[in-house]
Order: structure tokens, then sequence, then C-alpha cells
């Protein structure tokens, strides 16, 4: 009896948690389900077409990964890795602290700032967060404020590393969707800077509820001695202007922004003094590291959502919503609920890959634009950093105050929620998303 294609999806979907749950790689769990299905789905529907596993494989993994904008990837990681091994934190902490003083919530915004900037030149949640809380974590506690919010404005603010340009996860959907990058790292600005807004408003309005858990504010000092104390930022902020800037006005493609990005950061690591041998190889090969396991898994994806194709599930899945009369915003609450639920288990980078191949014809089907759901997929994702078992945001701040996974996660949830007042906010009002990236390259 020839098996429905429903049955097939839900068939592949148990072997991948199959293969997770015995501890294979994502990466190469992808594969052998991709293989399976190249296998045994011909074998269980025989109007499907049976092919050789070998150049299947071989076919999608290569175009896969011969892509000149996926050289922005490593080079990308390369950039944060260096900067991530400078002294980038301690300036950051005390080039914003004096002009936050007089802010509801006080030195609190640093950590949204700072990571609102290191984002900027990381594009790594787990980085962002790390950077700028080895720094503000142990100021904020010896000045005594609420740790509850220091902890969770951190871990809430970190995941921008994802929103705010150059975005790893970004690059990652861009070349699974075959959408612009450029497209959606301009697209990228305005949501970042909405989330920024909406942390530290939540910062302020907290603190102006519970005033006696906000330390007063330092002594003022002369505006020449903050111009002073920031002047170790204006080099960094320089680096991200230009790299950023030749993107969006068309100078260089976000491969060779990349470049300019790591030529940039070296020079900063020399002029800062922290470039040595060691910190040089380390940076090189953390990069080495991270994007090798990002190409396994988008290579693993590739061959998985090519034995997919062929057996036509993600087009029945499509038709089959279509079917069922759902509105548009239906569609993406459903979404959200499923990417949460997916990311209480596996990391971002893998729930875009997994998913892509099945959620685009879905999304294509119900009139919304890729570029705006790349955005909505990233905010998605932030979500899932901050939600447990899996999310990394959670152990970067265990790891950095010894505290248990799940008491993070509750300091965190104030801030979860800003996230979806955020996916409401873009899903309402898609121009937020959308007419940046149209008025800029509408030439």
């Amino acid at each position: 009896m020839e098996l429905a294609q429903t049955e097939a999806g839900l068939l592949l979907l148990g072997l991948l948690f199959l293969f997770l749950g015995l501890g294979v790689w994502i990466g190469l769990g992808l594969m052998l389900v991709g293989l399976c299905g190249v296998i045994l789905l011909p074998m269980l529907m025989p109007s499907m077409p049976s092919f050789p596993a070998e150049k299947v494989m071989g076919t999608a993994i290569w175009q896969s990964l011969a892509s000149w904008t996926l050289a922005a990837l490593p080079l990308f990681i390369w950039m944060g890795e260096i900067l991530f091994r400078t002294k980038l934190s301690e300036d950051m902490f005390r080039g914003l602290a004096p002009w936050v003083q007089r802010l509801p919530g006080r030195l609190m915004h640093v950590n949204v700032i700072g990571c609102g900037i290191f984002a900027a030149v990381s594009g790594s949640s787990a980085a962002t967060a790390a950077t700028i809380g080895k720094m503000s974590l142990p100021a904020l506690t010896q000045r005594g404020y609420h740790v509850p919010m220091a902890v969770g404005s951190l871990a809430g603010a970190g995941t921008l590393g994802l929103l705010i340009p150059p975005s790893i996860v970004m690059i990652v959907y861009g070349v699974a969707a075959e959408v612009s990058i450029v497209r959606l790292f301009i697209a990228g600005v305005l949501p970042g800077i909405m989330l920024m807004v909406l942390f530290s408003g939540y910062i302020m309005l907290w603190s102006m509820m519970n005033p006696s858990l906000t330390p007063p504010r330092d002594p003022s000092i002369p505006l020449s001695r903050k111009l002073k104390e920031s002047g170790q930022l204006i080099p960094v902020v320089l680096l991200i202007m230009f790299v950023m800037g030749s993107i969006y006005f068309g100078w260089a493609t976000a491969t060779e922004a990349a470049v300019f990005g790591v030529v940039g950061a070296l020079a900063l690591s020399a002029w800062g003094r922290t470039l040595t041998w060691k910190s040089f190889i380390d940076s090189l090969m953390g990069a080495v590291r991270l994007s090798c396991m990002i190409n396994l898994i988008l290579a693993g994806a590739a061959f998985l959502t090519q034995a997919m194709a062929y057996s036509g599930i993600p087009a029945a899945m499509a038709a089959w919503v279509g079917a069922q009369g759902f509105s548009p915003y239906m569609i993406i609450a459903c979404l959200t609920i499923i990417y949460l639920v997916l990311g209480c288990f596996i990391d971002g980078i893998s729930m875009i890959v997994l998913t892509v191949s099945v959620v685009l014809p879905i999304i294509q089907g119900a009139g919304f634009d890729l570029v705006w759901f790349g955005i909505f997929i990233v905010l998605v994702v932030e979500m899932a950093q901050i939600t447990p078992p899996v999310g990394f945001n959670l152990f970067v701040l265990q790891g950095l105050t010894n505290m248990g996974i799940f008491q993070v996660a509750r300091y965190t949830l104030p801030f979860f929620f800003m996230m979806v007042l955020a996916v409401a906010i873009v899903t309402l009002f898609p121009a937020i998303v959308t007419w940046l990236p149209a008025t800029m390259l509408s030439g």
C-alpha cells in the first residue's frame, strides 16, 4: 500500500528526532534522514521515482556550499571572534556608563546599548551576551543593582546579535531561502532598533515602579570627561559604520564588506595591543569551528530538503494549509508556536535550515514577503535563545553567574514577552521591515 505524503513527512520527522535523541550531530542526523528518504520513500511510495542516493547527495551538498554569498559567513564570524578577544567589553561599559546615568534604570541600559553595538560587529547572540556580560554583570552587582533585572536584561539584549546585522542567522536564512543578504541586513535595522527601545522602555518602566531597587546615580562628570571615556568606542563605531555602510550604499557586497570588517578588527586589535599570535590563532580556530559546524548543518539540510522535494511533501503540506482556509495571521501564530517548541530542543540555525523547505511554500502561498519572513523567523529564533532547556543565551548567563538555567530563564521572562510584542508589531505593521530595503534599493 502506498504511503501517504503526510505519513512520509511524519516518518522522516520521527527518524530525525530518533537520530538526535541518540546523540548524532545535527548535520549528520539531517544527512542520515535524507539518505533514508531517498532510499526508503521510493519503496513505500511507488509513485515516487527513485534516484541514485550518492548523486543526489553530492549535488545537493555542492549546491548548498558552493556559494559566493556564503563566504561572508566565516568572515563575519572571524570578525566577531577577533573583537571578542579585545578589551571591547571594558571600553563599552566605561564609554557608555556616563551617558545613561540620568535615565530611569541607569547603568542597566548599558546591557541593551552595549549588546546593540557589539551585535553590529559580531552576528552571534552568545558572543554578544558573553562579551558584554563579562564586564557589565560584575560592575552592576558591585554597585548594588537588582540582580534579576541585570541578568534578565543581559540575556534578552544578547539576542540582538541575531537581529542587528551582520547576522549569522540572516546569512543562513538568505542562502537557504535564496533571498538577498543585503536586503535582509537592511531590513533588520529598524526592528533591531525597535527591540532595543522596547527593552530600554521596560527597564525604565520597571525602575520607576521600583525606585528602591535602583542605586543612586554616580556623581556627574564634565562633558569633556564623558567624551574622553567614550573615545575608545569611536574606532569600533567607525568600523561598524564603514562595514554596514559599504553594504547599504552598494559600495561592496556582503562578502567584500566582511573582508573589510576582518581587516578593521585586526587593525583595532593591534592598535589596542591585544593582537598576539595566540589571540590571532584562537580567533581563527574559533571561527573555523563555528563555520564548519554551520556548513555541516547546511549540507545535511540541503540533502534532506532534496529528498523531501522528490517526495512532494512540502508542496502537499502547502496545499493542505491552503485548503484549510487559515488566515495569514493564524499561520504566523501557528508558526510562532512551532518554532518556540522546536527552540526548546535544537539551535536556531538548525531550526531554520530544517524547516525552510516546508515552510516557504506555505508562506508564499499566504502572500508574505520572504524578506519580511526572514526577519520574523530571526525574531522567533531570538526568543528560542532564551527558552529552556536549549536556550544558548541561558547557558552563557548560567556560566557567568553560576545560577540555575531555569532561574536565569525566570529572570529573562519579561524580555521574552517584549520579543513576543515585537513579533506582533512587525506582523501588524510589516512596513517596519520592508520599508527601508525598498527605499534604499529602489534604484
